[in-house]
């Protein structure tokens, strides 16, 4: 049977999600997109033009593909102007499934803004966008954000385009615990080993940009994450062995021949 990411009222086979900055032109962003086997897109909508036509458009290069645009707010400080970005983007484009981001931090960490994407998210939820909220890695905030209508998590594994990988897995796990809606892990993934290690922590999926776009080879670090989001899902499922502080012998000591 296929094993299906369920966001909402949308369903992805592919559970790893890729961005579409820092890529040198939109052509390369399509061929690492289209490598990865990822079915979404996420895109700053202040940064990377999907809304208007008269330039070069991102959308363009995507409409002969079934990938799924998924704007997010980047860039945005308060509830107020990603809440307005969005309603500006679903009547632009029709496009519903938004990745909240709401940043607090601007100047080192990129840290968000918590307070805030809860508050728009409550608003967005309601006027029935599909609410995929970036946060802090804290199982509290994350049930916050589901009860507010939040269609999936978004925890970050470290500061954004760090590269730093996964700093607390304990908290990946609590947070998969605490809530019901799919959880993505987002921001610090640096290699394709991190986006394993976050599928085996039991994540539902992983989003990924610095990682690719900043890779040497964007299209083949973009093919090495479709196989560990991959192996790592099935190594989840799959259920690994205890951890043990001493040595088991990997054959029986039973019918030992005595010298």
């Amino acid at each position: 049977m296929a094993d299906i990411l369920k966001i909402g009222k949308y369903e992805f086979t592919s559970r790893l999600i890729v961005g579409s900055g820092k890529y040198p032109d939109f052509k390369t962003t399509r061929d690492a997109t289209l490598a990865s086997g990822a079915e979404m897109i996420t895109v700053a909508v202040r940064r990377v033009n999907i809304l208007d036509p008269n330039e070069e458009n991102l959308m363009d290069y995507f409409k002969d593909t079934d990938v799924q645009i998924l704007p997010n707010s980047a860039g945005c400080t308060t509830a107020e102007e990603a809440i307005t970005l969005f309603r500006l983007v679903r009547e632009a484009t029709g496009i519903d499934i938004i990745k909240l981001e709401v940043i607090g931090d601007t100047k080192k960490t990129l840290y968000p803004d918590v307070i805030e994407t809860l508050k728009a998210c409550e608003v967005l939820a309601k006027e029935g966008f599909t609410v995929m909220a970036y946060t802090n890695d804290d199982p509290i905030m994350a049930k916050r954000l589901e009860d507010a209508g939040a269609a999936a998590v978004m925890p970050l594994a470290a500061p954004i385009g760090s590269g730093l990988g996964i700093q607390n897995r304990y908290n990946v796990v609590f947070v998969k615990d605490a809530v019901s809606v799919p959880v993505i892990v987002d921001a610090g993934i640096g290699t394709a080993s991190d986006a394993s290690v976050a599928m085996e922590l039991g994540a539902d999926g992983v989003l990924t940009n610095t990682a690719i776009a900043q890779a040497k080879d964007p299209i083949k670090m973009a093919e090495a994450m479709k196989y560990a989001v991959m192996a790592g899902r099935m190594a989840y499922k799959a259920g690994r062995i205890p951890k043990k502080p001493y040595a088991t012998a990997s054959s029986p000591l039973e019918g030992l021949i005595e010298f």
